[in-house]
C-alpha cells in the first residue's frame, strides 16, 4: 500500500523509495518521523542534491522556525555547530 502523504515522482520512471534509517537524533519520535516524510517528498520531487536539500531546508524553517541546516549527498565538506536540540542525522539505506 502506497503512503498517500508522499507523492509520487513527477518524472516517468518513478524513483526507488529509500528507507531512512536515523542513526542519532535529539529529536521527539513524531519530529524524527516528520523529518523522514519530508526527506521522503524532496527525493520523489527532485534529483539534484542541492534542490533535495533546499526543499528539506526551506520546509523545516517554514514549519518549525529558522534556522535548520540540511546537507545531501555522498561526498561533501562541513563545519556545523549547534547550541541546544534537534541535530539529526540520517542515512538512506539501499
Amino acid at each position: 500500500m502506497a503512503d498517500a502523504h508522499v507523492p509520487k515522482a513527477e518524472s516517468p520512471v518513478a524513483r526507488e523509495k529509500l528507507e531512512a534509517q536515523i542513526k542519532s537524533a535529539d529529536m521527539t519520535e513524531d519530529m524524527q518521523q516528520e523529518s523522514i516524510e519530508v526527506a521522503q517528498e524532496a527525493m520523489a520531487k527532485f534529483t539534484i542534491e542541492k534542490d533535495i536539500a533546499q526543499h528539506i531546508k526551506r520546509t523545516f524553517d517554514e514549519r518549525k522556525g529558522p534556522t535548520w541546516h540540511c546537507i545531501v549527498g555522498r561526498n561533501f565538506g562541513s563545519f556545523v555547530t549547534h547550541g541546544s536540540s534537534n541535530p539529526t542525522r540520517r542515512f538512506p539505506t539501499p
